[in-house]
């Protein structure tokens, strides 16, 4: 429900839906190709005002509201930030959202709050996602916040990777009063915020300050843990907790099964991600820094992935990038800013082209990928074109490094290692309600990519808020 008020709104819509776009700024692509710092400028405080003041508060529910998965309350937001009270309008994200400083930087808003707002219909949307960042930014920097948390139950609770769901599960149950261990396969907690988001969209000093956040509540965190492999969940479990929640993600790289596809040179996404964009102690014991990409990268896939493998071998001084789609641009799943960026900062596109073969040069490595064209026939079960491959147009581009950015699958591990646990064929975790995520085990709870497939970071975060409220009157029933 909106708070803002009500008063000459509905006068002066008409005014502000006529006030001119603000376009966001953003380091030039000459200057941002050059390091791994995040591109956007971000709003001045003044700048941030008149944006914020082109928001026509349309009647509830609005139309922005109920685009965001976690129903942020946007246009109040817009009036406090109108008004100059930042902190006020940060305040509104975090009854909502988890991760409102991460969520304003990597959701795809141009599909959801954004791509929501009646504006379109005649200019431009309100830059809602930048607003929320720079609110945030302000609160942090003027204000910073501190919920209100309950008084300890006594009641311990499991969480079983360390992404947007965990990290959700985990921040609502600390506020509820339950001591939370989080426990994951990689070093550091953030999974995909860490580990597959490139520094240049969020920043890891973003994330590890909302981290520090949770960790001053209480939240603890045992890294290093394969669950299914180091351990298991009924090991963890009678370590003395009451519940657990499961937000193991669904990270397992699809894979082409082409030829060639284990020579040096080939990647799978995760391992480029990870190896490109994480140092130090962060980056796990099993993984070292990318060696050198050679001269003629290739990117395979159309999503968010690809935007990111693609931009990153450009940060990494490579001229010759670019990108194989079987489809045309018209039917890539992924965010058309991320493209416009990276074609900004010199990526390239060759779509109707589908990878058949790697093939390998006098030294054993990548040399070069075997392509056929394509042509789009009858809409598949998704409803896009299916490609369709014409006879006899082999070709090949050099490439001295690919990547291979399909998409992912789950982690069968868990219901291979959890008796009772009920998973589904691809081994996604079958909840009993999707409001609870409660499984076939009573006291496990699950959410995030790991039921669902891959998703988005926004969708992760609600299900584990929602499994988070679920476990507390769980843990309440069972007093």
């Amino acid at each position: 429900m909106q708070t803002v008020p009500s008063e000459n709104l509905a006068i002066d819509r008409k005014k502000r839906a006529k006030e001119p776009f603000l376009e966001l700024d953003l380091r030039p692509a000459e200057e941002r190709v050059c390091d791994f710092h995040e591109v956007v400028i971000g709003f001045t405080p003044e700048q941030a005002k008149i944006e914020a003041a082109r928001c026509i508060h349309c009647p509830d529910p609005a139309p922005c509201m109920l685009g965001c998965p976690t129903h942020n309350d946007i246009p109040s937001a817009m009036w406090l930030i109108e008004q100059g009270r930042f902190a006020e309008a940060a305040r509104l994200y975090h009854q909502t959202s988890a991760l409102p400083e991460v969520c304003g930087r990597v959701c795809p808003h141009e599909q959801l709050c954004e791509g929501s707002c009646v504006l379109n219909k005649t200019g431009e949307p309100v830059i809602t996602g930048q607003l929320e960042v720079f609110a945030l930014q302000q609160e942090r920097k003027l204000d910073p916040f501190t919920p209100e948390v309950a008084p300890p139950s006594g009641k311990k609770v499991a969480i079983v990777g360390a992404g947007p769901a965990g990290l959700a599960c985990a921040d609502e149950l600390l506020i509820r009063g339950h001591d939370v261990t989080l426990y994951d396969a990689l070093p550091a907690p953030g999974g995909l915020l860490v580990y597959g988001i490139p520094n240049f969209k969020l920043s890891k000093d973003i994330f590890f300050k909302r981290w520090e956040d949770m960790e001053k509540l209480g939240a603890k965190f045992v890294g290093n843990t394969y669950v299914g492999r180091d351990t298991t969940i009924d090991k963890i479990l009678a370590e003395g907790f009451d519940a657990m929640f499961v937000g193991v993600g669904s990270l397992i790289d699809a894979p082409m099964n082409i030829e060639g596809e284990d020579l040096p040179g080939v990647y799978e996404a995760t391992d480029f991600l990870i190896r490109g964009n994480v140092i130090g102690e962060n980056l796990p014991k099993n993984k070292e820094p990318l060696p050198d990409l050679g001269s003629d990268v290739v990117v395979i896939g159309g999503g968010d992935t690809a935007s990111d493998c693609l931009r990153t071998s450009i940060r990494r001084g490579i001229e010759n990038v670019t990108c194989l789609y079987r489809r045309t641009e018209a039917e890539m799943p992924g965010s058309a800013k991320d493209r416009k960026l990276a074609k900004q900062e010199g990526a390239k596109y060759s779509f109707l082209t589908q990878p058949v073969k790697f093939i390998a040069g006098e030294d054993g490595k990548l040399a070069a990928v075997e392509c056929i064209e394509m042509e789009l026939g009858e809409p598949d079960s998704s409803g896009r074109r299916r490609p369709v491959a014409v006879e006899g147009s082999n070709f090949s581009i050099p490439a001295t490094t690919a990547v291979k950015a399909l998409g992912y699958w789950p982690d069968e591990i868990i219901g291979k290692t959890t008796p009772d646990y009920e998973v589904d064929k691809w081994g996604l975790t079958i909840v009993k309600d999707s409001e609870t995520g409660q499984t076939s085990r009573e006291n496990i709870f699950a959410g995030g990519d790991g039921v669902t497939g891959p998703d988005l970071v926004v969708t992760a975060m609600v299900a584990g808020k929602k499994s988070a409220i679920a476990i507390d009157k769980y843990l309440e029933s069972k007093k």
